[in-house]
Order: C-alpha cells, then sequence, then structure tokens
C-alpha cells in the first residue's frame, strides 16, 4: 500500500527538503507500505473531492485562510490526519490556552488582559466605546501584579511586542506603543534559574535549554543536565498535556523553573521553530520524530479528534503532584504512547541509523551549507557553516 505525506508549506525549506529526504530514505516497511511525500499547492477544491493525502503537516494555515478550510474539510469529510488541528487555531492566540492551563492548575504567572491602547478601525467602536468601555487604571493594575512584568500580546508570536516592565514610566511607554494590539500583562518570573523550551512532535518531547537574549543561532544551548529528573519530568508533562488538551501535535512549550516551581509562560505554536540554523545539534530528532509520528498516524489508521473532551481534564482533583499524574496518563492515552513507541521499535528501528549515515554525509552537507547562504549575509557564511558544522559533527559523535 502506498501512503502520501503533504507539507503545506510558507517560506522554509530547510526542515522541509529534510523530511522528504529521510522519508523517502525510509524506503518500504515490510507488513506496513510504501511511504511518500509531495508539497501541497493552493488552488480551488470542491467540497466533495477526494484528497490523496493520508497525513498533512501544516505550516501555513495559521495566518492563510484559504488552506485553513481545505484543512477544515479534508478532516472533517475525508478523515486527514493533521499536524496541528485548524479548528484550535484560536486557542493558539495564548490567551484561551492560558486559560485553560490556569483553570488545570499550572503554575502560570499572574496574568490581566487590558483594553486597546487604540481601538480597531470599526465604524460602530466609537457608539460602542461611549456606551460600554469603562475607565481603567493602568498604573493600578500593573501594581496589583507587581513590578517586573512583561506587557505582550494575547495572539504573540516571535517575541513581536514582548517589552519587560520594571516602573511606570516603562509602563506608560509600552502601553503607547501597543497601538492596536490587544495586550496581556504578566507577571515576570524574576530571578528564575533556567528557560526551558520543550519540542513536542507526537508523542515525543525534547527540552532544551533556552537563553532568549542570544541570537537565534546559539538560543538553544547544548546542555543535557540543565534540569534536575523531577522537573525536567514535569517540563515534559506539562508540554504533553498543552498539546493533548488542544489536540496540538507539532508544538512547543516554554516554562521558566524557579527552584521547584515550574511556570508556564508561553505554549501555543502554530509554527514551533524547527530551522536548521536554530536547532542545529537537535535538528537531526526533530526531523526523525517528525518522521516516526508522520509514519505512526498513517500507518496505524490513526484518527484525528476534532473534539477536546475537555470535561475529562477538568474533572481531574487532588494535590499539584496527583494532577500531573493524572494529567500525564491522559496525554498519554490520547498520543497512544505506548502503542507508538511498540510501533517504533517493531518498524523504525533503522531509522536512527539512516538518519545518523545522511547527517554525517555530503547530502546534508549540502543542506547545511545552501541554509546558511539563504540565511545569513556573504560575510557570515564561512563562520556560520563552521559553527553549525561543530555542532552537528558533535551530534555525529554522541550519536554514532
Amino acid at each position: 500500500m502506498k501512503h502520501l505525506i503533504g507539507l503545506l508549506l510558507g517560506t522554509e525549506e530547510d526542515w522541509p527538503a529534510a523530511f522528504e529526504t529521510v522519508l523517502r530514505r525510509l524506503g518500504p516497511i515490510r507488513g506496513v507500505g510504501e511511504f511518500d511525500v509531495e508539497r501541497i499547492t493552493i488552488e480551488p477544491f470542491d467540497l466533495r473531492d477526494r484528497p490523496r493525502h493520508d497525513l498533512v503537516i501544516d505550516r501555513l494555515a495559521y495566518w492563510y485562510y484559504h488552506p485553513r478550510e481545505w484543512l477544515k474539510k479534508v478532516a472533517m469529510m475525508d478523515d486527514v490526519y493533521l499536524l496541528n488541528s485548524p479548528f484550535t487555531f484560536q486557542s493558539m492566540e495564548k490567551h484561551a490556552a492560558y486559560c485553560a492551563m490556569i483553570r488545570l492548575g499550572l503554575k502560570v504567572p499572574d496574568t490581566v488582559l487590558v483594553p486597546y491602547k487604540n481601538p480597531p478601525d470599526n465604524a460602530r467602536y466609537a457608539y460602542t466605546a461611549a456606551r460600554y468601555n469603562r475607565p481603567f487604571d493602568l498604573d493600578r493594575v500593573a501594581e496589583s501584579i507587581g513590578y517586573p512584568l512583561f506587557m505582550k500580546p494575547y495572539d504573540g508570536g516571535a517575541w513581536r511586542g514582548v517589552s519587560l516592565v520594571r516602573s511606570p514610566e516603562e509602563l506608560h511607554a509600552a502601553y503607547d506603543a501597543s497601538g492596536e494590539m490587544l495586550m496581556h500583562l504578566q507577571q515576570a518570573v524574576d530571578g528564575y534559574d533556567a528557560f526551558a523550551r520543550s519540542l513536542s512532535i507526537g508523542a515525543e518531547t525534547m527540552v532544551m535549554r533556552f537563553r532568549p537574549a542570544e541570537p537565534m543561532h546559539a538560543r538553544y544551548a547544548v546542555d543535557h543536565a540543565f534540569l534536575s529528573p523531577a522537573v525536567g519530568e514535569e517540563v515534559v508533562t506539562i508540554g504533553r498535556l498543552v498539546n493533548a488538551f488542544f489536540r496540538w501535535e507539532f508544538n512547543s512549550c516554554e516554562t521558566l523553573v524557579k527552584g521547584t516551581d515550574v511556570h508556564p509562560i508561553d505554549y501555543a505554536n502554530a509554527c514551533p521553530d524547527v530551522a536548521l540554523t536554530s536547532l542545529h545539534y537537535y535538528f537531526p530528532w526533530a526531523i526523525k520524530a517528525l518522521v516516526r509520528w508522520s509514519v505512526f498516524c498513517v500507518a496505524t489508521a490513526r484518527r484525528p479528534r476534532l473534539d477536546l473532551d475537555t470535561r475529562e481534564y477538568f474533572a481531574v482533583t487532588g494535590s499539584y503532584g496527583e494532577r500531573l499524574a493524572a494529567y500525564r496518563r491522559l496525554a498519554d492515552e490520547y498520543f497512544e504512547t505506548e502503542r507508538y513507541q511498540e510501533f517504533c521499535a517493531t518498524h523504525l528501528r533503522h531509522l536512527d541509523d539512516i538518519v545518523l549515515e545522511w547527517v554525517a554525509g555530503p547530502d546534508f552537507d549540502r543542506l547545511l551549507v545552501d541554509t546558511v547562504t539563504a540565511t545569513y549575509p556573504a560575510r557570515e557564511r564561512d563562520r556560520f557553516v563552521s559553527h553549525f558544522r561543530g555542532l552537528l559533527g558533535m551530534w555525529v559523535k554522541d550519536s554514532g
């Protein structure tokens, strides 16, 4: 049996090329079938058309509405499996995700949504505002949270519009600059010990030490012991909980660790970072995990879950530790973790060797050079080629 995976893409080239290469090198899998991949084009579609794809990895529909509606159609009418669900995109504006995780008892910092600084461009706004908008004291709101705090868009991404606010003067400057963006004020976790960004793909999670003040190529530090085992497991559980709750299967989660407390601060990313020049050492893992999860979903005829079953999660009670354990069980049930691990051990044992041989060889090096050439100015390319070759060479050594 032949299975087709579709890639719905925007401007990315590095990881899609890597995914295509690894999937095709995988070859036919005995008892499962043969897999191929293609990039999806955007064109008119009949709502009764039968799609050719078994699974689609989407990186475009979060902002491009035409392919979003095609995804909704093929999921609802044809059971095409999607990474991620277009039905919960509105939750990926982060506000709904904060609300859900606060209700589930996670240690989300105190957060307040404030009205627009500048009104939305709508002819009805003046009448509505005059009749219903209540004046508010921005300083009083900030004081109730406490300085330092962050002002950030409720639908933010890529650090757009994020400001660290340490005083009333900085507060008003940031609010004035927000314009028509709708903003959260969120308590800062001052003096945190570690910043973790965990990338989850299906039933797998990689927790990485993140350094947001560094340039993009240096933000992910190669550090395998920056969290204690217990805290690391809690970070994994939080990421899996978020993803299972919202049916997200390709997502990243940011948490701040202070002492033994884990504070999730950002965990709704329709297009999580998987760039070669960002992940470097961790890039091969990401490609392997994406191939494994895609093949598993198609080969086992895993069906998309369009309903969220939130009551299952809201019904959980007990101490914080007991609730985390229950959430982990619910997440593992959703991701079929045991079945996934058994499938990988039975059918995909050779994938590690395939990726190791590829990353150590000339084809991957060409991808690396092409990616650096497309990303950096000419004067910096030699330095970054050497930089990333060194990090990927370390991965090859560690994996060999």
